[in-house]
Order: C-alpha cells, then sequence, then structure tokens
C-alpha cells in the first residue's frame, strides 16, 4: 500500500492544478488518472476577461501555461449583421487537452503520478483508501476528487446529485476556414442571435495557432431535428440561422468534425462524508454560455489548495466538520451562486420573448453600438461602467460574458 497526504482522482483542469498547486507547496500528493497524455477532448477552448485571467493567475502556474496559448487584444462585437464594437480582449485561446497537458507539465517531480483508474474508495475520518485498476492501494489523508462527469466513484459513496436543469445548453465546436482568401479580417468575433427564435445566444470566433476555431451555442434539446441538419449540412445549416453573420467574417467553410456537446446543470452533495473533498464538475457544473466554468476550477482549486488543505494537515483526522469549511467558503459559493445565476440570466435574455427581456437585447444592442462609436473618443469605458450600473445586477452579469470561454467542467 501507497501512503500520501492527499490522492486527487482525475487529471483534467482541476485535478493537473491541484496537483501542481500541491506540489509546489511541499505537500504529499499522487495524481491519479488513465491517461499519461491527455486526450483530445471539447471542453474549455479559451480563457478570457481580467477576472477569470487573475483567477488562474492566482494559482501561481497561469504565467507559464497561458504563454502556450494564442493571445487575441481585440474582440469584434456583432449583431444584425453589424460591427458594434471593436472591443479590447484579455482572451487566451487554446483547446482543452493542450491546456490541460499545459498545466500537468507544471506539477513538480516530487508529485507521483499514477496512470490508472480508481475503481473503489473508502472513506473514514482519519484514512481514505483508493483502490485502482493496476492492483493497487492508496491510502490518503484526504482524496480531492476531480474527476469531472464521471459517477462511478460518487454512485459507489451514495452521493446524491441534484438535476438543477436538464440539457440547459448544448455546445458545438467546429474549425472554420476562409472562402477564396488566406485569412478572416477579424482578430476574434462574438456574433449574437438575430431571433430569440433560433435558440442561438451568439457564435463565437477565436484563433488557435493557425486555425481558426469556432464555438457555437444552442437552447435546445439533443433529439431536436436541427442538431441533425446541422451534423449533415453544417454551413447551410448555420448560414440559414445566422444570415447575416457573413457580413462580418465575409464567406466561409466549416471543415473538420463538429464535436456537439450537451450540458446538464447538477450539484452533488457530499457533505456528510469524511475525508473527501469534490471540485470542478465533480462537486457542480456551469453552462458553457455563460463562460464561468473556469471561473469556478480555479475558485474551487484555489481555495482548497491555498487556505484548507494546509489548515487540515496542520491537525490531526479529516472529518466531515473540517470539509464542510470548504464547502461553506464564501468565495467559493459567490462564485458558485454567481455561475449559476449568470447561466439562467444569459438564457432568458437569449430567448425569452417577454417585454422586459425583449428590453434588455435592445439595451444590450444600444449600449454596444454606442460604446463602440464612443471608443476612437475615449469615452466607453465610462459608458460601458455607466450602463453596467444603471441595468440590473443580472442582466449586467450576461453582458459581460460577451466574449466568455467555453467553459468546463474539468
Amino acid at each position: 500500500m501507497r501512503y500520501t497526504d492527499i490522492a486527487i482522482i482525475g487529471g483534467g483542469l482541476s485535478g493537473s492544478t491541484a496537483a501542481a498547486m500541491l506540489g509546489r507547496a511541499g505537500i504529499s500528493a499522487v495524481l491519479i488518472d488513465p491517461h499519461e497524455s491527455y486526450p483530445a477532448d471539447f471542453r474549455v477552448e479559451k480563457l478570457s476577461g481580467h477576472t477569470q485571467v487573475d483567477r488562474f493567475l492566482r494559482t501561481g502556474i497561469g504565467e507559464s501555461v497561458l504563454r502556450r496559448a494564442t493571445f487575441a487584444g481585440e474582440n469584434w462585437i456583432a449583431r444584425f449583421g453589424h460591427l458594434l464594437d471593436k472591443a479590447p480582449s484579455r482572451q487566451f485561446n487554446i483547446l482543452y487537452d493542450s491546456l490541460v497537458n499545459a498545466v500537468r507539465d507544471e506539477i513538480p517531480a516530487s508529485v507521483e503520478r499514477i496512470w490508472a483508474k480508481a475503481v473503489s474508495l473508502e472513506t473514514s475520518s482519519e484514512r481514505q483508501k483508493v483502490v485502482l485498476s493496476n492492483g493497487e492501494t492508496l491510502s490518503a489523508r484526504l482524496v480531492v476528487l476531480a474527476n469531472g462527469l464521471n459517477v462511478g466513484l460518487r454512485h459507489q459513496l451514495g452521493i446524491t446529485r441534484k438535476i438543477v436543469s436538464a440539457c440547459h445548453s448544448i455546445s458545438i465546436g467546429f474549425d472554420v476556414v476562409p472562402a477564396g482568401r488566406n485569412a478572416f479580417g477579424f482578430p476574434a468575433l462574438t456574433y449574437f442571435s438575430e431571433r430569440p427564435s433560433d435558440r442561438i445566444p451568439y457564435i463565437t470566433l477565436f484563433p488557435v495557432g493557425t486555425r481558426m476555431r469556432a464555438n457555437l451555442f444552442v437552447y435546445r434539446g439533443f433529439d431536436d431535428p436541427w442538431l441533425h441538419d446541422l451534423r449533415r449540412a453544417p454551413a447551410e445549416t448555420l448560414n440559414a440561422a445566422l444570415p447575416r453573420l457573413k457580413r462580418i467574417t465575409g464567406a466561409f467553410d466549416i471543415s473538420g468534425e463538429l464535436k456537439i456537446r450537451p450540458v446538464d446543470l447538477y450539484v452533488n452533495d457530499a457533505g456528510g462524508l469524511h475525508g473527501l473533498a469534490l471540485v470542478g464538475d465533480a462537486f457542480s457544473t456551469s453552462c458553457p454560455v455563460a463562460g464561468t466554468g473556469c471561473d469556478k476550477v480555479f475558485t474551487d482549486v484555489e481555495r482548497l489548495c491555498n487556505v484548507y488543505i494546509p489548515q487540515w494537515l496542520a491537525s490531526d483526522g479529516m472529518d466531515a466538520a473540517k470539509i464542510a469549511g470548504f464547502y461553506a467558503d464564501p468565495v467559493k459559493r459567490d462564485c458558485d451562486e454567481w455561475s449559476a445565476a449568470k447561466a439562467f440570466d444569459f438564457r432568458s435574455v437569449s430567448i425569452a420573448t417577454s417585454p422586459y427581456w425583449t428590453a434588455q437585447r435592445w439595451a444590450r444592442f444600444i449600449a454596444w453600438s454606442a460604446q463602440g462609436l464612443l471608443r476612437p473618443l475615449g469615452g466607453a469605458n465610462f459608458l460601458g461602467h455607466s450602463s453596467s450600473s444603471s441595468s440590473s445586477s443580472s442582466s449586467s452579469r450576461s453582458s459581460s460574458s460577451s466574449s466568455s470561454s467555453l467553459s468546463s467542467s474539468a
């Protein structure tokens, strides 16, 4: 049997970040994941916005990792075929597997890595027992469960899941190439839906290396015939839904395979278990449309590794009362609540047809237009602050994600 202080189950974004942070802090930790090199996976494809990037930098590894991303310092905002603003942005574009593998490169050699699957887990108020698919057994003071959407261990432990919103949204990723020319004329683009009936909040285009990547978000059921049409004839179906998009992008083709990912919003309750802390999607999911997934991951991991694990290891035992402090952390709870509210606000402002939400859509359109006109005169920042202050907190949070990342759930 191997012994360690912390066993991290799951080597995606949250688990690998936790391993890097704990190793740098000199805390004994083991990372458990089936894949020595993280495989291609359609999840986070960019980090954007000062808040999200700053949260990543607080982990201590962000600066090195972001050097591998493609930076976009300007994001065009458009709707109805009109360019509304050329907004400065702090956008780092990187595919999820490249992001995770870059984070893994920051894990110190002192952190042992076991490329196997955790097949069973027993928890207690003192030590936790993890049985692996390679026949090994690991004993740890604390298990950090960061295995994303995998449900096997949670079912085994009797962790209950509350579905907040089934198939809340669907994310679609693909590459686009300009037709009849060498490059697109914009650095990055967010194009908002033209009609609520299209059930499309927006499409965002951004460079990853030499590729132009597109993330399209829709509010539809996974069995919706529209998705079948999109798979069969992607360019034609997209052009029918957003007929004036090409006024901004010019003619383009869709190349390669479409990646389609439906997202359920849920929260797992492991509050009564000893020796176990859930982070990232293992705890709760977020809506990629709102772009808050990485905020939640980095907040979870930063609070757990910087604040709670050092405190917990300083005294005997690892009972549920200790772990409860992490779930009740005000910074974590504020981030979780903000993410959940933003998911529903963005859905309403995109597809609801009541007078209130219709007015919200037009207010955003007018604010972006005015901001784009005033930016060359140096007045856009003041206007953005004023419009944000005068609108409701929910709508202002929604509009702030115009260049949000595909969020995860690591």
